[in-house]
C-alpha cells in the first residue's frame, strides 16, 4: 500500500503494558506504533510470549493498555465494541445452541431477531460452506467445521474490523490450508479490516498484505514487510521464488528473536 493515500482505520499510538509477576513488573508491550488500512488484512509473527496475543486484546477492548492507546474508526478504544469482531484459536461457541443460534447470537445482541436475524445468519452459514449443518451441535461437528462457525459468528455481526487470534492453529494441515482460501475469499467478497496472528510464516505470507514481525519480550514491532504477491494466492505460489524471498527474510527475523526468548 506504498505510495497510495491510505484511509486509516486503526491507529496504535505507544502502546505499552505491564503485568505484576511473581518477580515484579512484566513489560508484555513495549511502545507499540501501528496503522491499519481500511480493509487491509495484516498478519503478525513473532516468537511465544512476544505481545501478540496481548496486543489484539488491546484493539478488542478486553485489556486496557498501561500507557498509550488504540484508535478505531476515528474514537478510542475503551471496552469491546461491535465494530470489531474476534476469533479465537478456541472456538468458544455455545455448545447448547446449534449452528445457526451461534451464528444469529451476535444479532440477537444488536436487537435483530426473528425472520431477519435467521436470513442474514444463513448468509454467513452459507458463506462458510456449513446450510447442512445448521441445526447441528457443535458437538457434533469436526474442529475445522467449528472454526468455520465461529468465523461464520464474527462475521454476522458485521464488524468492521476482525481480529484473529491463530484461529487456525489447533487444525490438521489441510483443513488449515483449506479455511486458510475460505478466508481469503471470504475477506475478497467482504472487504474487512484484518488483524490476524499466527505462528506460521507461510500462513502470514499467503493471507497477508503486511506482515508484522514483533521482537521477543518486551514485545515492540521489529520490522514491518509489505507482501507484493498478488492475490489470489494458493499452494502453488508457496513455490514462487518471491514468496521463499519472503518466507527467509521474514523467518530469519522471527528465528533470530525466537534466539533471544531462549537467551
Amino acid at each position: 500500500m506504498a505510495g497510495k493515500e491510505r484511509n486509516i482505520k486503526v491507529v496504535i499510538e505507544d502502546v505499552k503494558k505491564t503485568y505484576m509477576g511473581r518477580n515484579g513488573e512484566v513489560v508484555a508491550l513495549n511502545g507499540v506504533n501501528l496503522e491499519i488500512a481500511h480493509n487491509e488484512f495484516v498478519t503478525v509473527v513473532g516468537p511465544s510470549g512476544c505481545g501478540k496475543s496481548t496486543l489484539l486484546n488491546i484493539i478488542a477492548g478486553l485489556l486496557e493498555p498501561t500507557s498509550g492507546r488504540v484508535i478505531c474508526n476515528g474514537k478510542e478504544v475503551h471496552g469491546t465494541g461491535m465494530d470489531r469482531g474476534v476469533v479465537f484459536q478456541q472456538y468458544a461457541l455455545f455448545p447448547w445452541l446449534t449452528v445457526m443460534k451461534n451464528v444469529m447470537f451476535p444479532l440477537n445482541m444488536k436487537g435483530i431477531k426473528g425472520k431477519e436475524a435467521e436470513e442474514t445468519a444463513m448468509k454467513y452459514i452459507r458463506m462458510v460452506d456449513l446450510e447442512k449443518f445448521a441445526d447441528h451441535y457443535p458437538k457434533e461437528l469436526s474442529g475445522g467445521m467449528k472454526q468455520r462457525v465461529a468465523i461464520a459468528r464474527a462475521y454476522a455481526a458485521e464488524p468492521e474490523i476482525l481480529l484473529m487470534d491463530e484461529p487456525f492453529g489447533a487444525l490438521d494441515a489441510q483443513t488449515r490450508t483449506q479455511l486458510q482460501q475460505e478466508l481469503l475469499d471470504t475477506w475478497e467478497k467482504e472487504q474487512k479490516t484484518c488483524f490476524f496472528i499466527t505462528h506460521d510464516v507461510d500462513e502470514a505470507i499467503i493471507l497477508g498484505q503486511r506482515v508484522v514481525i514483533m521482537s521477543a519480550r518486551p514485545g515492540r514491532i521489529k520490522d514491518i514487510v509489505d507482501i507484493d504477491i498478488p492475490y489470489p494466492r494458493n499452494q502453488e505460489t508457496k513455490m514462487s521464488p518471491r514468496f521463499l524471498e519472503l518466507k527467509n527474510r521474514i523467518w530469519s527475523q522471527v528465528y533470530q528473536e525466537y534466539l533471544e526468548v531462549r537467551k
